[in-house]
């Protein structure tokens, strides 16, 4: 019985680990789409590869820029990565935009 609670005990500490690192993946990659939007970044296609860490968590971003049939705007995946063993804990896409001001929402930009 005192095996199976060790072992009980090791599964939930390394889920709560788990999710951690999956929480702090969502928010790098969230805080890279927002960061392209509020500063209207316009970002080349490719790919980049970069250090996202947070609060102690580490993190390997890999960011590819794809062009779009509209010139205006660019595909932008965000994939977080274990540096250790290179396993995706997060995914997101946006969108980077190049419009004119014409046809900026007010308040942007």
């Amino acid at each position: 019985a005192l095996m199976a609670s060790l072992r009980a005990v090791g599964n939930l500490t390394q889920s709560s680990s788990d999710l951690k690192a999956r929480t702090f993946a969502q928010w790098s990659a969230e805080n890279r789409l927002a960061q392209i939007r509020v500063q209207s970044e316009w970002p080349n296609p490719g790919v980049n590869q970069y250090d996202c860490s947070q609060a102690g968590v580490q993190l390997a971003c890999r960011e590819e820029v794809f062009a779009t049939p509209n010139i205006s705007f660019r595909r932008v995946e965000i994939s977080v990565l274990d540096p250790v063993d290179g396993h995706r804990l997060a995914r997101l896409v946006g969108f980077a935009t190049n419009l004119p001001d014409a046809y900026q929402p007010v308040g942007a930009g």
